[in-house]
């Protein structure tokens, strides 16, 4: 099963960063699925971190209020999975949330979809994760130390909280839906590191899961890690495997390379307009640097483009670079790429290519380097959920 999931601040009713409400995002993963030939069945379409972030400088009233109105609109739209997420502090409250007002939200939330979902009878009734202890979006911020494991009493008392919460909305039989609990496995990544999943850090979660509702951990933060690591977290019951800047870290690799072989391949032959995508991103973000000041490590180029935490993820929608990334295509496209450029950048692909199983085409090249790193989550994964 394959959860494809849109953030809070991605996708919203007003349109996010992405430019698309979570009806567009339905409709969009429902063109790719027919073009790919996937079965609609074999999708779960979520949230993640549903709840006030977006809004957050806004008072908590305002600000959760257009959380309650997203919640609506993606049940309606056909969300399915919703990862409910009040965790973080709104304009007006004197401190962090504690777990009571995080699960209070959160119940908020749930009853408005809840509700929506009433609307929609030719639509699954959705299914909930919940949780307190939600690692940073998009990996820690440089220079962090490793994160420990969240511990066995907070798993106790947030699983309380919600409960509770729940049962004073009247959403007993939501809670039943409950199917994940978010919790910190101690696997994580900031702009220049990876911190590898330890199982003996995770003994106390993988023995503590409750028995109703039925649960299983998911697991935030996973990009980057070793397909042994990935295994082992599967094993602890951490079956909801959460991946996203490494898949766009992926696509930025193959698209660079790409850069590569058209200035080795085509610099110089007259006719031909070399494309400036590497010079069109840097510039997009040096223009707007929101998306990456806070992220990369001395904030200097090389962490721009190469970071783990893949803050340029936010700039390939801009025009200018998308028209760039258009003009390299076609580049490769008119002009066959050699095999020995292949070998070069893409050694992999090359073998299959040699082997006549696959194309040149640099959108399949593309394709084909993103797809490294699903058959990883894959073949961890096995029967449990792989989210993206």
């Amino acid at each position: 099963m394959l959860s494809v999931e849109s953030t809070c601040n991605q996708v919203n009713q007003f349109g996010g960063y992405t430019g698309m409400n979570p009806a567009d995002f339905v409709s969009l993963l429902h063109n790719i699925a027919h073009e790919v030939g996937l079965d609609l069945k074999r999708i779960l379409i979520g949230s993640d971190h549903l709840g006030p972030y977006p809004w957050r400088s806004e008072p908590s009233e305002d600000a959760m209020e257009k959380a309650c109105q997203l919640a609506r609109a993606s049940v309606l739209a056909g969300y399915t999975k919703i990862h409910l997420d009040a965790s973080m502090a709104c304009g007006g409250d004197p401190r962090m949330p504690d777990d009571d007002t995080v699960a209070q939200r959160a119940a908020q939330l749930c009853s408005v979809a809840e509700h929506a979902s009433q609307e929609r009878s030719d639509l699954p009734t959705p299914l909930y994760v919940v949780g307190t202890e939600v690692p940073v979006p998009g990996g820690e911020q440089s220079n962090a130390q490793r994160p420990q494991p969240t511990a066995v009493g907070h798993v106790d008392r947030t699983l309380e909280s919600f409960g509770k919460a729940f049962r004073e909305r009247g959403l007993q039989e939501a809670w039943q839906r409950v199917i994940g609990l978010v919790v910190h496995s101690g696997a994580e990544f900031n702009d220049s590191q990876v911190f590898d999943y330890d199982p003996l850090l995770a003994n106390g979660l993988r023995d503590h899961l409750p028995q109703s509702p039925s649960l299983v951990y998911e697991a935030h933060s996973t990009d980057y890690q070793t397909s042994v690591g990935l295994g082992r977290m599967v094993e602890d019951h951490f079956a909801i495997l959460k991946v996203g800047p490494w898949l766009t870290f992926a696509y930025r690799e193959a698209v660079f390379a790409l850069s590569a072989i058209e200035h080795d391949w085509l610099g110089g032959r007259r006719g031909v307009q070399l494309s400036s995508v590497r010079q069109a991103l840097e510039a997009a973000m040096l223009q707007n640097p929101t998306y990456w000041r806070d992220y990369a490590a001395g904030q200097g180029s090389f962490s721009r483009e190469f970071g783990f935490s893949d803050r340029c993820r936010y700039y390939w929608p801009d025009s200018t670079v998308q028209a760039e990334v258009k003009l390299l295509l076609s580049n490769l496209s008119e002009n066959d790429i050699p095999l020995t450029l292949v070998s070069q950048y893409f050694p992999e692909q090359y073998n299959a290519i040699r082997a006549e199983k696959q194309h040149r085409l640099p959108e399949r090249l593309i394709e084909q380097h993103i797809g490294k790193v699903l058959t990883i989550y894959s073949n961890a994964c096995g029967d449990s959920v792989l989210g993206v």
